[in-house]
């Protein structure tokens, strides 16, 4: 009987190349930090180099094959030189993001184009690279865009960053359409409210603590462990059939 039980795929990452946008702190580091422990080639993209080759080393120090590389991912004609000197990378974690938030009535041009830019732009061509790349030499692979809570629902003060996460979504389904008969698959991590070097100082504001607690059922903050799992599982063959979808890792928050 045991030859026939069957047998869960491998969460195992050994012989892929992964590479992680934003990779030097908070979510990022964690993703390319999961991905290595997994066993694959992790390669930390970010604009501060000093900040990844820190993170790199870290990797290294425990056992992870690691490596950093200096990419503005908003400029477009960098992201198109990176990946051409470079083999196809297996696994894109595209987390590279900012938010500016204020009142809709606020936003100035420029705070739409900072948060359009890297959160849609940049993300939509850093894609594109990555796969045109993969096509090229006829390997399956899996991307992996980190969205939000906030590209499912809306949020005060979050007009920019909402019609940045929910293009990200839509980009999402369209790219895993596109790219299903080559075998790329595509599929976005929307967590909530994770507690980071980034968002540390918003939860100093008691009251803005207590709003987030009262809407993630589960009555705590993220952490970026939370997200661990779900971006090893998104990359390796567990998730052989999943694409075009979203992994909401947001404690209940859209749930109601």
């Amino acid at each position: 009987m045991a030859d026939a039980l069957p047998q869960t795929p491998s969460f195992r990452l050994e012989g892929k190349r992964a590479l992680v946008t934003g990779a030097g702190r908070g979510i990022g580091l964690a993703m390319a930090a999961a991905l290595a422990q997994a066993g694959a080639a992790v390669t930390l993209a970010a604009r501060s180099k000093a900040e990844i080759d820190e993170a790199a080393a870290a990797i290294r120090a425990a056992g992870g094959d690691a490596q950093a590389a200096v990419l503005d991912v908003s400029d477009i004609a960098a992201v198109g030189a990176f990946f051409a000197a470079r083999p196809a990378f297996h696994v894109l974690v595209n987390n590279a993001g900012t938010n500016r938030p204020k009142p809709m009535w606020e936003v100035s041009e420029a705070d739409y184009d900072a948060v359009l830019d890297l959160n849609v732009k940049a993300a939509f061509f850093v894609a594109q690279a990555f796969a045109q790349r993969l096509i090229a030499a006829g390997e399956p692979g899996s991307m992996i865009h980190i969205g939000s809570q906030m590209g499912h629902v809306g949020g005060p003060n979050r007009s920019l960053y909402c019609a940045s996460k929910w293009a990200l979504e839509g980009m999402n389904k369209a790219f895993a359409l596109d790219l299903a008969g080559r075998g790329i698959r595509s599929n976005t991590i929307a967590p909530t409210f994770i507690e980071t070097p980034m968002t540390r100082p918003f939860f100093e504001d008691a009251a803005f603590k207590a709003s987030v607690l009262a809407k993630i059922k589960l009555g705590r903050l993220g952490k970026v462990e939370d997200l661990m799992g779900a971006v090893v599982f998104l990359a390796s063959e567990a998730s052989a059939l999943v694409t075009g979808t979203s992994l909401v890792v947001d404690g209940g928050w859209t749930a109601d």
